[in-house]
């Protein structure tokens, strides 16, 4: 059962390697940030979402074990559950080394789909294969990409209708206002120079408020303001990551039998973090830079949908893609703005579908010759 753990830690280090730039990748798209920090961001919110997994992510733990889709006999197979482990790290390493941004999660589930035909053909559920785990992963990128299609154009519009460019500004401080009494003419109010300060907020650009304001000014620019909501929602897409991925891996660990759900997750949240620390690079400038051309806000709106909808699914227990929901978002944003690169789309979308029979072949391939070993 050791190799179990031992192969398990190693899928987590492939998740890690392929998946844990991508919650960044808008921010080393649109040049917000650079490389490195975007990195040590994703693993600083992909950790913290991993380890949240301890309180919010038991329904994962769950889908991902294997239980309800094969026979509890089958479950209870050492070959099996070694097997599954394998074919998926296998699949998530090679692509990450050739640079393509694949689904662990799809990975996970074309190993369980062909060791569990192997195993039993007639034993698979396939209505739970069908609900569960295909379902979720052929709908969601197509969600987020309608979302994008929507909600950009919708930004978009609100921004241009509130006259709101980069060095916008929304300054709050008290401004110099002459008093004229009744009675006086604009002459005799300038000879007394009766002024008073009032606290007004006004929006417009930097400049104008320092002129317009005496005193303290506080003020925000809204490129500065944009790029803080970035971040923060690059953060929420890694954080929701972690709480999505964590578990369908942990899942596996907890079948040896050897370890608790709580070292299990602990142990997959740090070979997460150490896959994306030291193997992130090749996978990181095709997500940033070979989907499409983006600007901040662009970024801002494809983390956002992608945040919003991996989180909700980690709630109901949905073993949605982050890989396909997040490129779905930048596809979406592509689209929208006419700077989407489709040859590259395209090969990862390749990708995408030549992920889940190579695992399910992969995962053949490991229960037979497991089985053979008598393992």
């Amino acid at each position: 059962m050791i190799f179990i753990v031992l192969f398990g830690i190693f899928l987590a280090y492939a998740n890690g390697a392929n998946d844990n730039f991508k919650g960044v990748a808008t921010l080393l798209g649109s040049n917000t940030t650079t490389y490195k920090k975007a990195l040590f961001w994703a693993t600083l919110t992909t950790l913290a979402g991993s380890l949240t997994a301890l309180v919010l992510a038991h329904g994962l733990i769950s889908s991902f074990s294997g239980r309800g889709l094969v026979p509890d006999s089958i479950m209870a197979m050492k070959s099996f559950s070694l097997s599954v482990v394998i074919a998926s790290a296998l699949t998530v390493m090679v692509a990450t080394k050739l640079g393509f941004p694949v689904s662990t999660t799809h990975a996970l589930t074309g190993a369980l789909m062909g060791a569990g035909f192997f195993a039993s053909f007639n034993g698979v559920n396939i209505s739970k294969l069908w609900n569960s785990f295909f379902l979720p992963l052929l709908v969601s990128p197509f969600i987020a990409l309608a979302i994008s299609l929507t909600l950009y154009p919708l930004f978009r519009f609100l921004r241009i209708q509130c006259g709101v460019e980069k060095e916008t500004c929304i300054c709050i401080g008290n401004e110099t206002i002459a008093i004229v009494q009744p009675g006086q003419t604009h002459e005799q109010a300038l000879a007394m120079v009766r002024v008073t300060e009032l606290p007004t907020i006004h929006m417009g650009a930097l400049p104008q408020c320092m002129e317009q304001y005496s005193g303290k000014v506080f003020g925000f620019r809204a490129k500065i303001v944009l790029d803080q909501f970035h971040f923060v929602s690059s953060g929420i897409v890694s954080f929701a990551r972690g709480l999505n991925d964590t578990p369908k891996i942990a899942a596996f660990l907890l079948l040896a039998h050897t370890v608790s759900t709580t070292v299990g997750i602990l142990m997959v949240a740090i070979a997460i973090a150490l896959g994306g620390i030291l193997h992130a690079n090749q996978v990181a400038d095709t997500v940033s830079n070979k989907i499409t051309s983006m600007n901040a806000g662009q970024g801002f709106t494809a983390n956002l949908v992608t945040g919003l909808l991996v989180i909700l699914a980690s709630q109901f227990g949905l073993p949605v893609s982050t890989t396909h929901v997040s490129c779905g978002a930048l596809f979406g944003i592509g689209a929208v703005t006419h700077q989407a690169q489709w040859r590259n789309i395209f090969s990862i979308i390749l990708a995408w579908v030549i992920t889940l029979p190579i695992a399910a072949g992969l995962g053949i391939v490991s229960f037979a010759i497991l089985k053979g070993l008598g393992v």
